[in-house]
């Protein structure tokens, strides 16, 4: 993928040299004094925010999460990739919804190493990338990639542009309000359904990254031969199928929440085909999943 003469996007937050503490009525707290606050909690009964009040100096507790903006290192070779896949994205999405007649609002990037706070709670490397709504940020653990190469035999550039393109595409639902209308109709809905539910929201998500690719593509010549096929073999790699078949040796569809392997690279391969947002209702009943 060539995008050594992007621009890094300005929307990236590095936390991994040890920025993700806490601020409790004006005063800084580090994750020694969170652990001793906790620990209080456990043993004593303690309201672990008495602690920290405490520990900071008195007033009223106010929250707040921090975490300087702050461009990578520039011999980091995959957190400045990283940052040119978001700039990416924004001249992308940006342009999108001007032809849409709306605003775009860009999302921020935080790279994290472990664990950090965000505005869903506690985010781990565990989980794999993600977004959250409520802080709109994107959260990404650079260890995923090593994974997605190392266990899912998901190597390339472009797989990895992918994944970020796949969260970004979060966080366009969240703009268009479609995520929400998704969460209201979970709440009434049973576990199979609201699977479902989940599943298209995923699919679409997949679909924008595909679109993203496409016209990314057409306005700065990235791709070269084998990246399309890279992606894919991404999507594939984290199909619920396959990963319920390496985790339990059994494949459960009712409770897939992402989209079978099969899934996941037809609808990328969708967004990509045709690079309009239009082709990516996988709300349409009359439409394959």
């Amino acid at each position: 993928m060539r995008m050594d003469d992007y621009r890094e996007s300005d929307n990236v937050e590095d936390r991994r040299g040890g920025g993700g503490g806490l601020s409790f009525g004006g005063g800084r707290l580090g994750l020694g004094s969170i652990a001793i606050a906790l620990v209080a909690s456990y043993f004593l009964g303690v309201n672990p925010l008495t602690v920290l009040n405490l520990l900071s100096g008195g007033g009223m507790p106010v929250v707040q999460q921090q975490a300087p903006a702050q461009r990578p290192p520039a011999n980091d070779e995959t957190a400045v990739f990283v940052s040119k896949v978001l700039a990416s994205t924004e001249d992308t999405w940006n342009a999108a919804f001007r032809e849409m007649g709306k605003h775009y609002k860009e999302p921020r990037l935080v790279l994290y190493t472990g664990v950090t706070p965000t505005a869903c709670g506690t985010g781990q490397a565990a989980m794999g990338p993600f977004y959250c709504p409520g802080d709109q940020k994107v959260y990404i653990d650079l260890a995923f990639f090593r994974e997605l190469r190392e266990r899912f035999h998901a190597p390339g550039e472009f797989a990895q542009a992918y994944v970020v393109a796949h969260e970004v595409g979060h966080h366009v639902q969240h703009l268009l309000g479609i995520s929400d209308q998704v969460h209201q109709a979970q709440q009434r809905a049973s576990e199979a359904q609201a699977n479902a539910l989940s599943v298209r929201l995923e699919l679409q998500a997949d679909c924008l990254a595909g679109v993203w690719g496409k016209r990314t593509d057409s306005m700065a010549q990235v791709l070269e031969p084998g990246d399309v096929e890279a992606a894919l073999t991404a999507a594939s790699a984290i199909g619920d199928d396959r990963l319920q078949q390496q985790a339990q040796g059994r494949i459960v569809p009712d409770s897939f929440t992402h989209g079978s392997s099969a899934q996941r690279m037809r609808w990328f391969q969708r967004g990509f085909d045709s690079g309009d947002f239009k082709q990516c209702n996988t709300f349409d009943k009359n439409t394959r999943l």
